[in-house]
């Protein structure tokens, strides 16, 4: 048996991945910044559309839904990488704590002036390359930390269960990522700039 029953069916799907392929992979890239990992994740979309073929209601455009499934695999690819790893060492957390003084407060630097004239960085592509590698640059738990948080906008108690921590210890690490990505950030591209 075929795995294309009718014509129809393989020339849908042809012309899916013909139109949407290039934008899918653009996108899988973007959230991983892993030309392999978007690769596969794009082949993955792919792969279900035809296995989901007739689940396909055209309640919303085929762009909509390939990109729906493609969310849920980045979803599912940061979370297997963040459960293959081992829990954080001291020295991680001792290199965080170093950002700040006795008193808790940020350690001077010299580029706290470089923060404050940078409103609309996000639009930068260069920063935005910067922001990846740093993104990509934590430790796989966190980064599915702060990945959900701020580019999927989920819930804390989703995030919490997927990453099967506490809520607590769901904010420590969303905070230790920021102190790592904003350390990062002064390094690559406040210092290199």
């Amino acid at each position: 048996m075929s795995e294309f029953p009718d014509a129809t069916k393989q020339g849908t799907l042809k012309d899916w991945v013909r139109l949407h392929g290039d934008y899918l992979y653009s996108w899988a890239y973007h959230k991983t910044g892993n030309r392999e990992a978007s690769e596969d994740l794009v082949q993955e979309v792919f792969l279900a559309a035809v296995k989901n073929f007739d689940g396909f209601k055209h309640e919303s455009s085929p762009k909509t839904w390939l990109l729906r499934i493609l969310n849920n695999k980045i979803i599912d690819y940061y979370r297997k990488s963040a459960k293959k790893t081992l829990p954080l060492d001291d020295q991680v957390l001792q290199f965080t704590e170093s950002f700040f003084n006795e008193n808790g407060n940020w350690k001077a630097n010299g580029l706290e002036e470089a923060w404050s004239h940078e409103a609309n960085l996000l639009d930068d592509p260069s920063f935005n390359d910067v922001m990846n590698v740093c993104i990509e640059d934590l430790p796989p738990r966190w980064r599915l930390a702060v990945i959900s948080k701020y580019i999927f906008d989920k819930e804390t108690l989703e995030i919490c269960q997927e990453l099967e921590i506490s809520k607590t210890n769901y904010w420590q690490v969303l905070h230790r990522a920021k102190l790592l990505l904003k350390k990062c950030l002064e390094v690559n591209w406040f210092g290199a700039n």
